[in-house]
């Protein structure tokens, strides 16, 4: 066992294989530790995150090994849901399975429906389940390359694990059947049909399908409309943490110190939420007299007048928000707040599991919910943003892999002025640099990522991972921001270069005695 530093609030258990991996998750459920949070399991390794107030130290790291059930001790298997799942085995490699199981087609299928397949983790993308099962054949290889597309619903096998896309996605795995039971649907409570723990049972036919209800669409006039905007605009608030057992990653706003400012401008609870506005131009029309607040990037103009953070508008009036010189992101704040529908709690829409509401384009109209408000707070000042071309210092802890790298080349990795690159969104900063090498190949099995996670794929050009970000990730991450960085690192445009700082060089975390 190993305790591996992520950041101060955050650390990655590596163990032996998966069995161990799940019978300490196990445990762990069973005799829980005073400001853990969340668990997120992975195929070798456990990510824990504890509460503010609390450290990812020797401290928690005596806890968890106190808790480790000792060796060969069989798992406990107590009553658990088991989930029967119609489909057609009319997968595209199921021949190519049944020749390198050295299997009929017939033969494959048969051994697919025999086995008990158990949910160990989720990932990858929410409601996308690694299951699980006792039958060691099962251990295939992925593709030579992956697919640029699998169709949601195909059930797929791969490195002893079995998994249904939930949604369109590129992916590497062996395609032996298709399902039509959606394995996502926000009208189910919970909305993920496969969860970790969850046993699943496959037969052959085609399953009944009713129809998921609708959203319920706001009510009452308009407050504003969306006349012009560049970008698709989001709303965002401060996420949904806590919902990793579906494969669902908190998302939330870039810069919650601004989105906090902008609510707390016009007496709103800080988390209420907020329309989160890249870059620009945005033109809005208010259909009703309206007190807003932005802050972040931009500033509002309305009839030629800059106007401050806060304003009013009557009905008719138009605002625009011109691209910001420096920073990415603005926060639009309405006081009383907008109607706008919860999904798991929140409104943030991510916009890489698409869970959330739809981003907003020209022609959206935007309604007030007329919430409670108290009084405003003073204005407060904001930091200067950076702008295309400053150098941006960010602070990050070397680690969860950085040992997976050679001193020389993590000396590299901090000393170079990494370039952010157009192609950067909410899912993460796409950098460019002289590439960052490692000596091996070998691949990383799926592991938990926190936001601020920086991950080297092949290409050796580092991805800065945001609030979007996949739950799980199979690259190494050589460090990760610190979570008081995470604000500015939202606000870093193309451009602009950033140069990471440790404070300490890597180490594991020591069980404190």
């Amino acid at each position: 066992m190993r305790f591996l530093p992520v950041g101060p609030r955050t650390l990655l258990v590596e163990l032996a294989d998966l069995d161990t991996t799940l019978a300490l998750f196990d445990a762990l459920g069973a005799d829980s530790i005073e400001g853990v949070t969340e668990i997120i399991p992975a195929a070798r390794t456990l990510m824990i995150r504890v509460a503010p107030g609390f450290a990812a130290d020797g401290a928690l790291a005596a806890a968890i090994q106190a808790r480790q059930p000792a060796p060969g001790t069989v798992r406990q298997e107590g009553p658990a849901e088991v989930v029967e799942i119609p489909m057609t085995y009319d997968g595209i490699d199921l021949a190519d399975v049944a020749a390198h199981l050295g299997l009929s087609v017939a033969e494959v299928i048969a051994a697919h429906q025999a086995a008990t397949w158990q949910v160990a983790f989720c990932g990858f993308a929410p409601g996308f389940a690694y299951m699980t099962c006792d039958d060691p054949r099962f251990g295939l290889p992925r593709r030579p390359a992956p697919r640029t597309r699998i169709p949601a619903g195909s059930v797929a096998l791969a490195a002893r694990f079995c998994g249904i896309y939930p949604q369109d996605t590129p992916g590497g795995w062996q395609l032996i059947g298709t399902t039509r039971v959606p394995m996502w649907d926000l009208s189910r409570d919970p909305p993920a049909l496969l969860r970790p723990g969850v046993r699943t049972r496959f037969v052959e036919g085609v399953a009944e399908i009713h129809p998921s209800s609708a959203m319920a669409a706001p009510q009452g006039q308009p407050a504003l409309t969306v006349l012009q905007t560049a970008f698709p605009l989001v709303f965002q608030d401060e996420g949904r943490p806590g919902q990793g057992g579906q494969g669902v990653s908190a998302s939330g706003a870039l810069d919650m110190g601004a989105l906090h400012r902008a609510n707390r401008a016009l007496g709103n609870p800080p988390g209420a939420p907020v329309l989160e506005i890249t870059l620009g131009p945005v033109r809005l029309r208010a259909e009703q007299s309206v007190t807003l607040a932005l802050t972040g990037a931009a500033q509002a103009h309305v009839a030629g007048h800059t106007m401050p953070a806060t304003f009013a508008l009557d009905a008719g009036d138009e605002v625009l928000i011109p691209p910001p010189a420096a920073g990415m992101r603005s926060y639009l704040a309405l006081r009383g707040g907008f109607d706008v529908a919860l999904v798991l709690g929140s409104a943030a829409t991510d916009t890489l599991a698409f869970v959330g509401p739809e981003a907003l384009t020209n022609g959206a109209r935007l309604y007030a919910a007329n919430n409670l408000a108290t009084a405003v707070a003073a204005p407060e000042d904001q930091l200067a943003l950076p702008k295309p071309g400053d150098i941006v210092e960010l602070p990050v802890t070397l680690g969860p892999r950085a040992d997976w790298f050679t001193p020389d080349m993590i000396a590299h990795f901090l000393s170079q002025d990494w370039l952010v690159t157009p192609q950067s969104s909410r899912v993460g900063i796409r950098l460019e640099g002289a590439s960052v090498t490692r000596e091996d190949a070998c691949e990383l099995p799926s592991e938990g990522t926190e936001p601020g996670a920086i991950q080297i794929p092949h290409s050796g050009q580092p991805v800065l991972f945001l609030a979007d970000h996949p739950l799980t990730g199979g690259y190494p991450v050589i460090a990760t921001l610190l979570p008081s960085a995470l604000d500015l690192a939202g606000q870093i445009p193309p451009g602009a270069r950033i140069r990471f700082t440790a404070a300490a060089p890597f180490h594991d975390i020591k069980v404190q005695p």
